[in-house]
């Protein structure tokens, strides 16, 4: 008999938030000491903290523990945006890569609404 568990690393939305932290640990690298302190922690710490709510609330097992931890991987999901336009802005990253987070990041943010409500739905 197979198991139909999925896995934590199957799931698209972690899947997508790993791939966000390996870009933004190559734009907080490319960062000066100065840039790292005043802004690029709370850069990383938000792209990293989706990932690691969305791993929490897979491994819970009551429903609204799940959801919680997804509202809060949502929650982050939002400052990591802050923190893009902020770079955007401030012309640490171009164009082409502001484009490529943010749209991982709206991707990212219709699957996750969509895994809260499912989540949601199984009570």
């Amino acid at each position: 008999m197979e198991n139909k568990y999925l896995k934590l690393e199957d799931l698209d939305v972690y899947k997508i938030s790993i791939d966000l932290s390996r870009i933004g640990w190559i734009i907080f690298e490319n960062l000066n000491s100065e840039q790292k302190y005043i802004f690029g922690r709370q850069f990383i710490t938000a792209i990293d903290s989706i990932g690691a709510n969305v791993a929490e609330g897979y491994g819970r097992y009551h429903y609204l523990d799940k959801a919680k931890f997804y509202y809060n991987a949502r929650a982050s999901l939002f400052e990591a945006k802050h923190w893009c336009n902020l770079l955007f802005e401030r012309k640490i990253i171009d164009q082409e890569k502001y484009e490529e987070l943010i749209d991982k990041l709206n991707l990212l943010n219709a699957k996750l609404n969509n895994l809260i409500k499912n989540t949601k739905d199984k009570k």
